[in-house]
């Protein structure tokens, strides 16, 4: 008898079973609905009556039967597209899968990611039906992740299984020609994921561990599937790393710390370890280095100094030049732009920041005000740095950055 957790078996079998209804009856929103009807009957069954001995064929059994049911329903409409479909018995799908768990889940899971972060969709969008196709979480769970009404989320939801419908995709890998680019999409969809999760950008919480766990398991697996690709590696080596300082990112009463300030003693050192690891193998195996590999590196040098003052700026700002050079963008400039402080002084990082607030994209960030009054704070030019910070709280919308912003100034003002 398994011993994992339920919640964790629902949300690895949650794609196997959406991939079997797939193969078989092609519609992404009815299988995908009724993959969560099934996920539901389990929650509420299984810690009554007990794990089925084969949860798999149990799952398929069900959601099977809920399509079919749909499908049967809705037969006035849609007859002739669906009597193939109805004359295989759904015992009979459920008996192929019986002694077996998933017999194609590699196929079907990266399948399932490249579906669900197709071009035709947002970058939010992506999220959130990952999130349900693959991370099993119910509309209710993703939208109080993202701290927006159920109602909301559902059609968020429901217009971007309307859009792929729209857009023709099928339950296909996708062309050769297109693969790089849609798994650069998918890595981006998980970045983003992790990100919202570690820094989430509006709300009163500044963090949401749920978006960042699910963001990583998923990392796992990508990593599981594609072991040879350097940014799959690269991608979950930085969630590791940044993943590790979590512990030490809030005070006692929920306050934003910043890095320099962090108790090192409370960061994951297994996480750490396993995060640089990856680097190291990834880094000596790569010939063309990413953007992920990239930011990785840059989180092991901040991750492997154990005190602030021994951090090994000149190798984060060459790793940064780097990276400006790979994935150009004003915000890698903006990081950039601390580090050639720390290298060079305040006044070289401020020329940066200045040529930054000319970029319209930059301008109104709160990001970009709050760096430039921490570097005006190094210049010891107060004022102006309090004016920043002041600038920075009007832009920002998380109330814990909000709240880290304002007592920057207030601090500055009683000095």
């Amino acid at each position: 008898m398994s011993t994992e957790p339920l919640e964790d078996l629902l949300r690895r079998l949650a794609p196997q079973v959406l991939g079997a209804l797939m193969r078989r009856f092609g519609s992404f929103d009815a299988a995908e609905d009724a993959v969560q009807e099934a996920l539901l009957a389990a929650a509420t069954q299984w810690p009554e009556q007990g794990l089925p001995t084969n949860p798999y064929g149990w799952l398929l059994t069900v959601a099977t039967r809920r399509l079919t049911d749909w499908i049967r329903s809705d037969a006035a409409r849609r007859r002739r597209e669906q009597d193939d479909l109805l004359a295989t018995p759904p015992a009979l799908l459920v008996a192929a899968a019986a002694d077996q768990v998933a017999p194609s889940e590699h196929d079907d899971t990266l399948t399932l990611l490249y579906l669900c972060c197709h071009p035709s969709l947002t970058p939010p969008s992506q999220i959130a039906l990952t999130l349900r196709a693959l991370g099993g979480l119910s509309t209710a769970e993703i939208a109080h992740a993202f701290f927006v009404p159920e109602a909301t989320m559902a059609q968020r939801i429901s217009r971007a299984k309307q859009t792929i419908r729209k857009a023709g995709a099928r339950f296909d890998p996708p062309p050769a020609a297109e693969r790089a680019e849609r798994l650069a999409a998918v890595l981006h969809v998980l970045y983003l994921m992790f990100n919202e999760g570690y820094t989430a950008t509006s709300g009163p919480h500044l963090q949401h561990p749920d978006l960042t766990g699910e963001a990583l398991r998923l990392a796992r697996l990508l990593r599981r599937l594609l072991p040879d690709d350097g940014e799959v590696a690269g991608l979950l080596a930085l969630m590791l790393l940044t993943e590790a300082r979590r512990a030490a990112r809030t005070a006692a009463d929920g306050s934003l710390v910043p890095l320099p300030d962090q108790d090192r003693r409370q960061w994951d050192q297994e996480l750490i370890a396993e995060g640089t690891a990856l680097v190291t193998e990834t880094l000596s195996r790569s010939r063309q280095l990413g953007p992920y590999q990239l930011q990785a590196a840059i989180a092991a040098v901040h991750d492997e100094t154990r005190r602030v003052e021994e951090t090994d700026w000149p190798q984060i700002l060459a790793l940064y030049e780097l990276l400006e050079q790979v994935a150009p963008n004003p915000m890698v400039t903006l990081s950039k732009s601390v580090a050639v402080a720390m290298v060079h002084g305040p006044d070289a990082g401020l020329d940066l920041v200045t040529e930054l607030a000319t970029d319209d994209r930059m301008a109104h960030h709160h990001r970009l005000h709050a760096v430039r009054a921490h570097l005006l704070e190094m210049a010891d030019r107060r004022p102006a740095a309090r004016d920043s910070y002041r600038t920075a709280v009007r832009y920002a919308t998380s109330l814990p950055e909000k709240r880290y912003l304002e007592a920057r100034a207030a601090r500055l003002a009683d000095r």
